[in-house]
Parts: C-alpha cells; sequence; structure tokens
C-alpha cells in the first residue's frame, strides 16, 4: 500500500507545481522575496509610508464553481477569486499587495488546476498584485470526481490618514454606482436553482439574455463572466483626489447590505429610480424564477458592482472620470441621515 493506492498522487503535485510556475512568476512586484516554492511566501513592505495600515481579506467562489465544474471551463473562476478579496480590500482605500490560495480537490488534476491557477494570476495582474504562494490539497473522498473548491487571501496598505472608515461620508454626498460585469461571484445558488428546474442546456445562446453583439454567448458563458477587478482605476482616483468619501464592494446581500457598510452612523442612502441599466440576465432570472423585486437586490449585485460615495461637488468630475476610463457608471443615490439602510429600491 502507498499514498497514490490511497488517492494521493505526490508526482502529479509536482507536475502541477511546475505547470503554474510560469503563472506565478508573472505577477511578481517590488517587495516579493524569494521564489516559489518555499514554506511561506516574502514580502517586503513598501517605503514612503509613515503609518502603513495593513488590510486583509479572504474569499471564496461560491457555487459559481459548479457552473465551472459543470460548463468544463476553469479558466475564468480564478480571476472571480483574487476580485472578491481584492475588490474587498480595496474598499478601505488600501493596494492590495500580495495574494494567496487555496486550492481543494479529490484528485489532482494537474491540467485542470493550471487552468485555475492561470486565471488567478490574470487576476492578480489586473488587480497589480503578487501572487505570493498558496497551498493545494488533494482529497480523496472529501470531494467528488471532478470537483474542486478554492478560497483566496489578500493583504493590501493604506496610510493610516487616508484610511476609508465610514467618518469621511456626510450628508449630502452622491453615490455613484459602478456597473458590474453580471452576477460576479454572488447569487449563484438561486440562479442555479431557477436553471435546474428549467433544465436548460448551458451550451446554448439564451438569447433573451445576450445583447445584440453577443448573441451567440451560450447561458453558461455568460454566468461564467468574471468579476470586474475596479482595483486600478480607483486607486488612481483616490490618489488623484476625486473626493471620495467611502466604497462599498456590492457582493451577497446587494445593495441593501453592503451599500451601508461604509457610511458610518446615522446615514443612509436614498436610490434613484431607474438610475441606471440593469443587465438582461437579471431580469431574466427575476421572470424565469418569479422572484420579487425586494429579493433580487437582496441576492444579486443588479448590475452595481462597487459603490462609489463622492463629495457632492466632485459628482460630475468622478462621473467623467470613470467614463473615460471606459467603466459605465452611473449617479444612483444621495446620502440622507438614516440607519444606516438604502432607501427607494422598491
Amino acid at each position: 500500500m502507498d499514498y497514490r493506492q490511497a488517492g494521493v498522487d505526490i508526482q502529479a503535485g509536482r507536475t502541477f507545481v511546475d505547470k503554474i510556475r510560469g503563472y506565478v512568476g508573472a505577477t511578481k512586484r517590488p517587495g516579493v522575496l524569494g521564489e516559489l516554492g518555499g514554506f511561506g511566501g516574502l514580502f517586503e513592505l513598501p517605503t514612503g509610508y509613515r503609518q502603513p495600515v495593513l488590510v486583509s481579506g479572504t474569499d471564496g467562489v461560491g457555487t459559481k464553481l459548479k457552473i465551472a465544474q459543470t460548463f468544463d471551463r476553469h479558466d475564468t473562476v480564478g480571476i472571480d477569486l483574487v476580485a472578491m478579496c481584492v475588490n474587498d480590500v480595496l474598499t478601505s482605500g488600501a493596494e492590495p499587495l500580495f495574494f494567496l490560495d487555496y486550492l481543494a480537490t479529490s484528485k489532482l488534476e494537474p491540467d485542470q488546476l493550471a487552468e485555475v491557477v492561470k486565471g488567478i494570476s490574470e487576476g492578480c495582474q489586473i488587480a497589480g498584485c503578487a501572487l505570493l504562494g498558496g497551498e493545494t490539497a488533494e482529497m480523496p473522498g472529501f470531494y467528488s470526481s471532478g470537483e474542486y473548491d478554492l478560497a483566496g487571501f489578500c493583504v493590501g496598505i493604506v496610510e493610516k490618514e487616508l484610511l476609508l472608515d465610514g467618518s469621511q461620508v456626510k450628508i449630502g454626498d452622491a453615490a455613484i454606482g459602478l456597473a458590474s460585469s453580471g452576477l460576479h461571484s454572488n447569487g449563484f445558488s438561486l440562479a442555479r436553482r431557477i436553471i435546474s428546474d428549467l433544465d436548460l442546456d448551458w451550451r446554448k445562446p439564451i438569447q433573451s439574455v445576450s445583447s445584440s453583439e453577443t448573441s451567440d454567448r451560450t447561458l453558461g458563458e455568460i454566468l461564467l463572466t468574471p468579476t470586474t477587478i475596479y482595483v486600478k482605476p480607483i486607486l488612481e482616483a483616490l490618489r488623484s483626489k476625486l473626493g471620495i468619501h467611502g466604497l462599498a464592494h456590492i457582493t451577497g446581500g446587494g445593495l441593501p447590505e453592503n451599500l451601508p457598510r461604509c457610511l458610518g452612523e446615522g446615514k443612509s442612502v436614498e436610490i434613484l429610480a431607474q438610475s441606471w441599466q440593469v443587465p438582461p440576465i437579471f431580469d431574466w432570472l427575476a421572470q424565469q424564477g418569479s422572484v420579487d423585486r425586494l429579493e433580487m437586490f437582496n441576492t444579486f449585485n443588479m448590475g452595481i458592482g462597487m459603490a462609489v460615495v463622492v463629495a457632492a461637488n466632485q459628482l460630475e468630475p468622478a462621473l467623467e472620470y470613470f467614463h473615460a476610463k471606459k467603466i459605465p457608471a452611473s449617479h444612483i443615490g444621495w446620502v440622507i441621515a438614516g440607519q444606516n439602510t438604502v432607501e427607494g429600491l422598491v
């Protein structure tokens, strides 16, 4: 009896590390010390900070992985994994420095998981952070054949006096919504249930969901669209003194749960109805699943991936800035006195 007969292939693990070495190297940035293969990743803190604050975040991709595994496409969920962590860290005003991943599977398939790490590398490059290390666990009998799970961990840095903590937000500030690319990585348990009940083929185009330019996209491709990473344009906006007072990453719980998290005490947001275009996939899911509007907003991002709170006199410059960066942005509401709620959604 040996480890391989028990279900764990050490040689497959070595092959996998060789396959991903180039993807990890492509994310190297100033501060990285050492090479892939150590027991711990080493990163030297940047110079020039007076009171540096480290900001950490961890997350996964959720049941969106089920769609990737059903559709046998694994090159986008790694981007999702990075996005869910770096966008969270970003809301404090922090620049992501490095990222680590954890991959667990029943049987290590080097080609399959190398595609996942390829996506993680791409996400790190978009965000400007280093893929500093990770862990791969082969767990026979714990996962079904072909299944894997992902978790990510990110660390960023911000000057203490520039930390966004809700205290900067003022009544009268404007809320801007930056467009999402789709569902991002939330609400997939409901989406999968709706699609399962309809017994739809993931590989067939859904005309009523696709735009005229992408009418040949299949349902699986639409749902696997990776989460938008907002790091670089928002960091540039913060450095240019655009008047950003708060940031909210719109994830599980949608606008009602996430937007109030950046407001501080005694403030709410009054949403301007119909102020942005909701992507067709959300209307299609609501119709097919008979999901009411409030439940949709409590489950999905509904087309807003990141909310940006700015001073009222910076509303137009901020909109112009994001449009110049090719990021669809809309004025979605105003900060009002309240008890940390979102008003006017329904």
